[in-house]
């Protein structure tokens, strides 16, 4: 197949969606204005942020600039953003979002996750979506880090399919199970983390894919992405990485080596939800919004 940075995947609502785009986490609000502002400039047409990242505010503020500057409508852009963990439950779902809205500058986004699967939550923040779905304040809705028994939770009570599940998938941590259900299901893989966090950048294995091709190990991973059908989002606050991670289009693996890099899977992920305090872990991660010393520059 030929890829673009144009190349959508057409979603299970019929809504489609660029199969590459920008991540923003661990970004500030001057960060992520900046980074979209690039990204738009050299022909993304996906962000993706959260409420957990602190830097909606900056989001819109670039996506704002962006469209300005380069003639673009405001339809012309895939956004993404994520209902925060603490907002969980259908009443508290809805009514946060109308802010995530006001900061994101936008009065619908085209994607809204459930960021996690917070515990006795989030089947009410599902309706919630559906809700939001259905009052064309997002084109298309789906989860993030939920695994197959949690699909398969939403699915039983959902009226309304997820369109993706936003995964950590990169060469060592694939998920292959999770992956399996959404292909049978009709709902796309997403990739956080594609690059695994920088650490599979030194690969050695990758490496040597990249002198094959003449490639950086970054823009091999990328590559093996898209032909395994899955959406990604690698993030960059340099504006020469936001262009060298679309330089993507100008070689193709052949099956073999993407069987190979299939063959790197060893379950090494940064980040699950067993981890997490409101999993029922007393040492595990608290959850929590981001803040930035910037905030207050951006919130309008």
């Amino acid at each position: 197949m030929n890829y673009s940075l144009n190349s959508t995947v057409t979603l299970n609502n019929g809504v489609k969606m660029p199969q590459l785009g920008l991540g923003v986490w661990k970004v500030n609000n001057a960060g992520a204005s900046q980074s979209v502002q690039w990204a738009i400039k050299h022909g993304y047409r996906a962000i993706d942020t959260a409420k957990q990242y602190g830097n909606e505010a900056g989001v819109g503020d670039g996506l704002t600039k962006a469209l300005a500057e380069n003639s673009l409508n405001r339809e012309d852009i895939f956004l993404t953003t994520k209902i925060f963990n603490g907002d969980q439950g259908y009443q508290s779902t809805l009514d946060n979002f109308e802010n995530q809205l006001k900061q994101l500058q936008t009065n619908y986004v085209d994607m809204l996750l459930i960021h996690w699967p917070v515990d006795g939550s989030y089947i009410d923040t599902w309706k919630a979506l559906e809700k939001i779905y259905r009052d064309g304040k997002a084109r298309a809705i789906g989860v993030s880090n939920f695994n197959v028994s949690k699909l398969e939770d939403i699915m039983s009570i959902s009226s309304i399919k997820p369109v993706v599940d936003q995964m950590e998938f990169n060469p060592v941590c694939q998920d292959e199970d999770i992956k399996e259900f959404c292909d049978k299901n009709n709902i796309h893989l997403e990739a956080w983390s594609p690059l695994g966090g920088g650490r599979v950048l030194k690969d050695e294995r990758l490496q040597k894919l990249a002198d094959k091709y003449n490639k950086s190990v970054a823009q091999i991973i990328l590559r093996w992405d898209l032909q395994r059908g899955v959406i990604t989002i690698p993030k960059s606050v340099h504006e020469e990485r936001i262009v060298q991670n679309a330089d993507i289009f100008d070689f193709e693996l052949s099956d073999d080596d993407v069987a190979e890099i299939n063959g790197y899977d060893n379950d090494d992920r940064s980040l699950w939800y067993g981890g997490f305090f409101w999993h029922g872990n007393p040492t595990g991660y608290k959850d929590g919004v981001e803040e930035w010393d910037d905030t207050k520059d951006f919130v309008k």
